[in-house]
């Protein structure tokens, strides 16, 4: 005779369903985008049935697909929990920095300050306004750019000395601040954003402005031809608005429900 109550605990699994929260877990837990061949590899499925299961989480907005791969989408549950989790704030990143490429039409980056370092999270380049040659890692160049000189505007005067202290002023152009009074001065005077005109690259400017929520100190800027016209006061405030976005977004947790249902009214 069978015993029905090892029989009520053997519930019935839908296949499907566990590949498609298998893709999804990989995907919450990555920090980079996950092309759809990665994912097939690692999970062991073959190329069709992975693209069949990507093409409708994404319809169902659980994941977005970019051109590097694939990214959480909003209806992701852990975006009003975990906001500071490796594949929510990368998607959250992603989100806004394609707002500001298309807003202001300039290749648009995200820098973040963490156990006492600063590091570049993300680029997403403009068609017509290229990313600047990367030649110099932002550890060794946030005094001359406006991404680091945000960051750095921003912390505590022990945390900038600390980290300037164990930074050397690198010249990277003829304008790059290498006197450290001179670059304490120009951050402690700092009005809320922070511009950088060819210290970092000949040719270019960046402008950046904060983004801060709970455990998060970040910047997002963007990039431009020196003399171009969009390099005004007007852009500093467009930056602002997907900053603030971005923010009221990481935030969520600490500000509760509330915050995801302001941030879509900006």
């Amino acid at each position: 005779m069978r015993d029905s109550g090892a029989t009520e605990a053997a519930p019935t699994l839908i296949g499907s369903v566990q590949r498609a929260l298998r893709l999804v877990d990989i995907v919450a837990n990555s920090p980079r985008p996950v092309p759809v061949k990665s994912l097939a590899a690692r999970t062991g499925l073959t190329p069709g049935t992975t693209y069949n299961l990507v093409r409708t989480l994404v319809h169902e907005g659980y994941l977005v697909s970019e051109p590097d791969g694939l990214v959480l989408g909003e209806n992701f549950p852990a975006f009003r929990s975990r906001s500071d989790a490796g594949g929510v704030f990368f998607a959250h990143v992603r989100a806004a920095l394609r707002r500001a490429t298309e807003e202001v039409g300039a290749t648009a980056y995200l820098s973040r300050y963490e156990n006492g370092e600063l590091h570049l999270v993300d680029i997403v380049d403009a068609a017509r306004s290229p990313r600047i040659d990367l030649s110099v890692s932002l550890d060794s160049s946030a005094h001359a750019t406006a991404l680091g000189k945000q960051i750095l505007a921003d912390l505590s005067r022990d945390e900038r000395m600390d980290y300037l202290s164990r930074h050397p002023l690198e010249q990277l152009t003829p304008r790059t601040i290498r006197d450290p009074q001179a670059l304490l001065t120009a951050l402690e005077r700092s009005r809320g954003f922070a511009v950088d005109c060819e210290e970092y690259a000949i040719g270019n400017a960046c402008v950046a402005v904060p983004v801060t929520a709970p455990n998060i100190r970040a910047s997002l800027a963007v990039s431009l031809p020196v003399g171009h016209p969009r390099l005004d006061r007007g852009l500093v405030e467009k930056l602002r608005l997907v900053a603030r976005r971005l923010s009221l977004h990481l935030g969520a947790e600490a500000l509760g429900g509330s915050a995801s249902r302001l941030a879509t009214s900006f």
